[in-house]
């Protein structure tokens, strides 16, 4: 059951709406804002022509809250405030055209980063409230376990699986009608390719997503009969990236970044006025970061409406991106290795998305990627949700003992996608199981007279253990030609069972190995 917003968002969302006339939205009958002092007003003004004004001559839209370092409500101390960032004077949210010649976005200008504002958010919230799943956020049984009040924002329940579809239905909504039917490219690996082909279906809006041959093959299909064209080529992302910036200028066709366009993030940020309605005492908000296009929506919208909530920012440590950028105080490329969280290895943080959250970032964590594997396991067996590595880092963070300052508190976790690979899940599953102690192997020399594989398993049923796999090798060991080794794999049931294990194999048989995690 979908959830309308409660009284002050709608109150805001329309009066944003009023004072918004949309290049493609439902409310262009509406006059249009006199100019004001941000970048968004100064778009809007500029593209709906000469502002009007009332009888009393004030201005329609509505005064919203200013948010980030210029809130004097805010008594929060950001420790990323004092970074002294570019910001865009031209028009900030207006559609500005095509990929240029020297292959520049100008939507995701480097020179000329754009900050969103709240009153973007909310004109998102109120646009795309009709083709977008307002998800649960429940309190979940991961409290007792962590000793927090969790909550749970389930956004891979969206029709594709992710929260991606927000940002992808505001960006296509917003083109101008020339461009609708011209249509847009992107270059992604599964989730915002997902969103666009399904809501560019729904819009009547032309989609074409090139995909690196590393992507998964449910995930083109998929795209493919949600109408998109579909385009696999390329050895990474930077090879398919390229190539759609390439199509986009040669067939006059719209990119659209999946993480830095101002509408992207904005489409993202209506996840953080749904959850200040939902959750309205939340302490902290745990939000997975890659591009930080999602983190930058969800702090524009928070921060301006509560700037007492904490915003925590969660990267995987094989791709700490945004954490490299604020040390940098600018996006930096990093390089990363194989993560479970996929969905966060982006090399560089988005210049927009950038400008937008590291004045409104409270803290990043770094997470493990064992921590993750056990996260994905802890939601599957106590929460019944099967979720990507990118939505599990947030629990993560708890279970790897981060967020510790919030015992006794509120927290929202925030489960971004459940795109996960069918085989992937269950290696993050078995990973996850090691780790937690609950699925071990060792080799252990024993006897090759008969009795002596039967007595080792009998050992191991009067322990309660149950044996998953077993071989033995004569060749290939130092020891006497009586002797053989034999490697087991087996189910324990916690860490403290595990290690009696051990130590009771340590006791009866001389030569015994437990391998190390790596």
């Amino acid at each position: 059951m979908r959830r309308r917003p409660g009284p002050q968002i709608r109150a805001v969302a329309a009066g944003a709406e009023r004072a918004l006339p949309g290049s493609g939205g439902a409310a262009e009958h509406s006059p249009a804002p006199a100019p004001g002092p941000s970048t968004a007003q100064q778009s809007r003004a500029g593209q709906s022509g000469a502002a009007t004004r009332g009888a009393s001559g004030q201005s329609a839209r509505p005064r919203l809250p200013r948010r980030g370092p210029h809130n004097s409500n805010s008594n929060i101390r950001r420790p990323f405030s004092n970074l002294s960032l570019p910001l865009l004077t031209l028009p900030g949210n207006a559609y500005r055209g095509e990929i240029t010649l020297d292959g520049k976005d100008p939507m995701c200008d480097a020179d000329n980063p754009v900050r969103l504002q709240f009153e973007d958010v909310t004109s998102a919230a109120f646009k795309i409230k009709g083709g977008i799943l307002s998800t649960p956020c429940m309190l979940s049984h991961l409290s007792a376990l962590t000793g927090m009040e969790v909550y749970l924002k389930q956004d891979f329940l969206q029709f594709t699986g992710s929260f991606k579809e927000r940002g992808a239905r505001y960006a296509l909504m917003e083109l101008p009608a020339s461009q609708k039917e011209r249509g847009v490219i992107s270059a992604s690996l599964g989730n915002h390719a997902l969103a666009l082909s399904y809501h560019g279906k729904l819009l009547g809006v032309p989609v074409t997503v090139v995909m690196p041959i590393v992507a998964p093959m449910m995930k083109i299909q998929s795209c493919r009969q949600h109408g998109a064209t579909v385009v696999v080529q390329g050895q990474d992302m930077a090879e398919a990236k390229a190539l759609a910036m390439r199509m986009a200028r040669d067939q006059h066709l719209a990119y659209i970044n999946g993480y830095d366009h101002p509408h992207i993030m904005a489409g993202q940020g209506t996840l953080g006025l749904e959850i200040l309605e939902q959750v309205p005492d939340v302490d902290a908000i745990v939000v997975p970061v890659g591009g930080a296009g999602l983190i930058a929506g969800i702090a524009t919208a928070v921060k301006s409406m509560r700037p007492n909530v904490k915003i925590i920012g969660v990267e995987s440590e094989r791709c700490a991106s945004f954490s490299a950028a604020l040390q940098a105080g600018k996006p930096v490329p990093v390089s990363g290795g194989p993560t479970i969280a996929d969905g966060l290895a982006v090399p560089t943080v988005g210049y927009n998305a950038f400008v937008t959250a590291a004045p409104l970032v409270d803290r990043m964590v770094v997470v493990k990627e064992e921590t993750v594997a056990v996260s994905i396991l802890r939601l599957v067996e106590l929460e019944k949700c099967v979720v990507e590595g990118a939505a599990a880092c947030g629990l993560a963070a708890i279970l790897d003992g981060q967020l510790d300052e919030f015992k006794g508190k509120k927290l929202v976790l925030l489960l971004c996608g459940g795109n996960i690979d069918t085989t992937v899940l269950g290696r993050c599953l078995e990973r996850g199981l090691a780790v937690d102690g609950r699925l071990i192997k060792f080799s252990v020399t024993v006897s090759d007279r008969p009795g002596g594989i039967a007595e080792l398993c009998a050992q191991l049923a009067r322990f309660g253990v149950s044996i998953k796999d077993i071989e033995h090798e004569r060749a290939w060991i130092a020891s006497d030609v009586f002797s053989v080794s034999v490697t087991v794999t087996c189910e324990t049931r916690d860490m403290d069972h595990a290690n009696e294990l051990k130590e009771h194999l340590n006791k009866n048989y001389t030569h015994t190995v437990f391998p190390e995690m790596r």
